[in-house]
């Protein structure tokens, strides 16, 4: 099935409709509340990238809500490899949401969920090595005024469908037209962006923002901060101040869908990538073919 005449088809509460006619109730509480969980995920050679931390993240996000939906990881894969095959799709871009389903009239939750499974599919080019990346260039970034939501109110580790948080940063970039903001934390800390985890390299070392702050811990970081202790590349993560990222040596962003983006300017001020960004672009681009793209010419080989 090619993109020109396909048919986008998402999963909505247990079918597959047509893009267009997808829709929710205007009493679920997703949409009234934003009382839902999320995961944005990338599928390489149509398997999902790292679906085991995904999962496991999700989890930690109903937890955090209270909401005990029932249903198990293997289904809530099932659901998106259906939607993936539905589509023809084997690169995309994937969100999964869970909803606590429709309870009209009240804030407070009740105990008993008939949660609400949708899934939204992409197509998104290849990935792996002699890739071509979906950002357009080297992002531009800016520190904001909106801070990122202390834990102690909403847990950086918990995804969920209230985004003003990263919304409001967003708004601020129409000024500037910057492509990413850079969130402070409350005493004036570096933390991510609206969207992504951040690294630099200052010193010789490869520099991110603690988890022991309002950070999330992403898949991407968590598999960069992997391949860079492979590597032997000295690691800080500790608390930074939006100085220590203008006088880095170079910079990049991380996210399921952006992979690696390296930082051209911050505030105005040229980071530029480097020889630490290249090297982990490419090693990053080699695991994700050896994970998704070798071992499937290895089944069609074998099966031949």
């Amino acid at each position: 099935m090619s993109d020109d005449d396909a048919v986008r088809r998402y999963y909505v509460d247990g079918e597959l409709v047509p893009a267009d006619e997808a829709s929710i109730p205007v009493t679920d509480r997703g949409f009234l509340y934003g009382d839902a969980a999320f995961e944005t995920l990338r599928a390489y050679g149509g398997d999902v990238f790292h679906w085991e931390p995904h999962a496991d993240r999700l989890a930690e996000t109903c937890d955090v809500l209270g909401m005990d939906h029932g249903l198990s990881d293997d289904d809530l894969r099932a659901r998106i490899d259906e939607t993936l095959a539905a589509n023809g799709l084997e690169d995309a871009y994937v969100r999964l949401s869970i909803t606590r389903g429709s309870q009209p009239g009240r804030l407070t939750p009740a105990e008993d969920v008939d949660p609400r499974v949708v899934v939204i599919v992409e197509p998104l080019s290849r990935g792996g090595r002699n890739s071509d990346p979906v950002w357009d260039g080297p992002a531009t970034v800016q520190t904001v005024r909106t801070r990122r939501i202390p834990d102690r109110a909403i847990p950086a580790r918990a995804k969920t469908h209230n985004y003003l948080n990263g919304i409001l940063a967003r708004v601020e970039l129409r000024v500037t037209g910057a492509d990413e903001a850079l969130m402070l934390d409350s005493d004036g800390y570096v933390t991510e962006g609206a969207t992504s985890n951040l690294f630099f390299v200052a010193d010789n070392a490869l520099c991110t923002p603690s988890l022991d702050g309002p950070v999330l811990p992403g898949i991407t970081r968590r598999v960069v901060l992997d391949l860079a202790r492979q590597e032997g590349i000295p690691i800080r993560e500790r608390r930074f101040t939006p100085d220590d990222v203008r006088d880095a040596d170079e910079a990049f962003l991380t996210n399921s869908t952006w992979e690696l983006r390296p930082i051209e300017t911050v505030d105005g001020i040229s980071v530029g990538d480097g020889p630490v960004t290249k090297l982990l672009s490419r090693l990053y681009d080699d695991y994700v073919e050896r994970q998704h793209y070798e071992e499937s010419r290895d089944d069609s080989v074998a099966s031949e």
